[in-house]
């Protein structure tokens, strides 16, 4: 049985964190790929500064160097607010014979009792928990952790230095980099 771990989030923009969550989750875990899947209107965060088709862009472009990073759009073609447990139950019925896992980062891994239908959702997806320092963990929900080296950026931090008309270089990849200067990305508020 296929192995896939699914990270899923806004990507706005996509960064080298995200980018290292997804290579030790693969190597950890044995898993066979890794689909990034950029959600539509998360239910735990504000509407995202770019379009859903710009953050698809980048994401692309964060991974298309790698033979094992695949894009998973699901969310973006559905639209709406993006439920994890209504996503894995539409992919659970796409590919029947694959063992799925979700990667979320350890600040998530202690909200889990919270999530929309956690219940169900345990019941179709192995949770992959990346360790963060300073945050708990609920053992009432079942999560493998894989450890990765500390790295404090996240895509908040980016856009405020790119708004400020800081340098992003070495926090995101220069592919992306290049695309958020072509298009003026983050420069303005919004």
């Amino acid at each position: 049985m296929k192995k896939i771990g699914i990270l899923g989030g806004t990507f706005d923009p996509p960064h080298l964190g995200h980018l290292i969550m997804a290579e030790f989750s693969l190597e950890e875990m044995n898993l066979d790929e890794i689909w990034f899947m950029p959600s539509y209107i998360p239910p735990h965060k504000q509407e995202s500064s770019t379009d859903p088709d710009t953050r698809l862009m980048m994401v692309k472009e964060a991974i298309n160097q790698h033979p094992d990073f695949k894009m998973c759009d699901v969310e973006l073609v559905r639209k709406g607010t993006s439920y994890t447990v209504d996503t894995m139950a539409f992919l659970k019925g796409e590919y029947p014979d694959v063992h799925f896992y979700f990667i979320i980062g350890g600040d998530m891994v202690e909200h889990l009792p919270k999530w929309h239908r956690i219940e169900d959702l345990v019941e179709m997806v192995d949770f992959i928990g990346v360790q963060r320092p300073g945050f708990g963990w609920n053992k009432a929900i079942p999560v493998q952790f894989v450890d990765i080296p500390s790295i404090e950026v996240s895509s908040t931090m980016i856009r405020k230095r790119i708004y400020k008309g800081k340098s992003v270089r070495y926090l995101v990849p220069e592919n992306v980099n290049s695309f958020i200067k072509e298009r003026h990305l983050y420069e303005y508020d919004s």
